[in-house]
């Protein structure tokens, strides 16, 4: 059974093989042609009959391309397969410069007492017959998205077939320069991000701080409500709770009983604490009052500035719009989550408006302790803080 199909794969093999040798030895006819141009088929007279399909085929081709018999046949019908009028041809395949085919281009053939124009085929193909010996033709091919291509003089010998070889089209340079852009939102959300994956030592979280603020987007309000939940349900976040809630225990405070209740009692204020404060001074506030509720990083000037910036930072900050403002959104924040835990806090740790206010005057005095710390020290601990580019918030 498989002597029978070697010897039908070797009567395709010969079939296959016979027009490319015989097209082979035609093109190494010599001839008046330039280098540029390759005959497809080099006769002194052209047959009686026949198609234009069938000439070009018979004649083979040089580098592999042959022109189908829906090449188009400018001067006579323009497309399909047509009788051959006596006289010379031009043809060639239309590429750009990564060898892919080029169709439906415009060639216009122009030449003495000549001028045609038709449409490369699907496999980029074009072709013109019926041609007076003589010239010079050229040929000039234009495609959308393409620079025009110009040949060279062509002259036919009577009779002649010429192939216009390396038709390459380059990219136009009109659209090779594209614009990118982003939006705000979508910068905002890529910066967020990056700042999510800043960690003190790699483990704690240091969202809240942007290290390149020239090119820092204001948040939207998802992207408040995002970090601040991010922080608030971060594993370390509740390893720092269990810990604060720890000290309480130890210290009696506040005034919860001892054991596991009052350990789980002191766990719940702490963790209320820092939520609260958290999503009313980070987010809440902050998307009411469009107000950014992150520290801006300066890393550049003298000591003395440096510092003067991190206190002020305590009761400004950037709004939405770029500008500095007081920082309503921070400041509110703590008094409303010390109003808050007065709902959880046991009667006699309970404060009233004056310490309320207290309270908050001492958060502002944490805050510019944590902005110091973050001007001079926290970068230098964190691996993925980003390279401040300018140093001017």
């Amino acid at each position: 059974m498989h002597r029978v199909f070697r010897a039908t794969i070797a009567v395709i093999l010969l079939a296959a093989w016979m027009p490319w040798a015989v097209a082979r030895a035609d093109a190494q006819e010599p001839g008046p042609w330039p280098r540029e141009f390759a005959p497809l088929h080099h006769r002194s007279q052209v047959p009686e009959s026949g198609t234009w399909g069938t000439q070009f085929q018979a004649a083979g081709d040089l580098g592999g391309i042959a022109a189908p018999p829906s090449a188009a046949l400018v001067g006579q019908s323009g497309t399909g397969s047509n009788p051959v009028q006596p006289g010379g041809a031009i043809s060639g395949t239309v590429t750009d410069t990564n060898g892919d085919v080029v169709g439906q281009a415009n060639v216009v053939l122009s030449g003495p007492d000549f001028h045609a124009a038709a449409r490369t085929n699907s496999d980029g193909d074009f072709a013109f017959g019926g041609l007076k010996a003589g010239g010079p033709y050229r040929v000039t091919i234009q495609a959308k998205g393409f620079d025009d291509w110009v040949s060279p003089p062509v002259t036919l010998a009577q009779g002649e077939y010429a192939f216009v070889k390396e038709i390459r089209l380059k990219i136009s340079s009109a659209v090779t320069s594209v614009t990118v852009t982003s939006s705000t939102v979508q910068i905002a959300t890529e910066q967020v991000e990056i700042e999510e994956k800043q960690r003190i030592f790699g483990i704690i979280p240091n969202f809240y701080v942007v290290y390149d603020p020239a090119n820092a987007a204001p948040m939207t309000a998802k992207l408040k409500f995002q970090m601040a939940l991010r922080v608030s349900v971060d594993p370390v976040s509740f390893l720092g709770t269990a810990a604060l809630a720890g000290i309480d225990q130890a210290s009696d405070n506040p005034d919860y009983q001892q054991g596991v209740k009052g350990y789980a009692q002191r766990f719940g204020s702490v963790y209320a604490d820092g939520f609260t404060d958290t999503m009313f001074g980070g987010a809440i506030l902050p998307t009411i009052l469009h107000q950014d509720p992150r520290y801006y990083y300066k890393g550049t000037g003298t000591v003395r500035a440096r510092v003067l910036y991190a206190l002020a930072n305590a009761v400004v900050c950037k709004g939405d719009n770029g500008r500095w403002q007081f920082n309503y959104s921070g400041i509110l924040g703590s008094i409303a989550a010390g109003g808050i835990s007065n709902l959880y806090y046991p009667a006699s740790d309970r404060s009233g408006a004056a310490l309320t206010f207290e309270n908050a005057g001492l958060g502002i005095a944490g805050s510019a302790a944590a902005n110091l710390f973050q001007e001079f020290v926290i970068k230098k601990l964190t691996p993925k803080a980003r390279k401040n580019a300018s140093g001017t918030p």
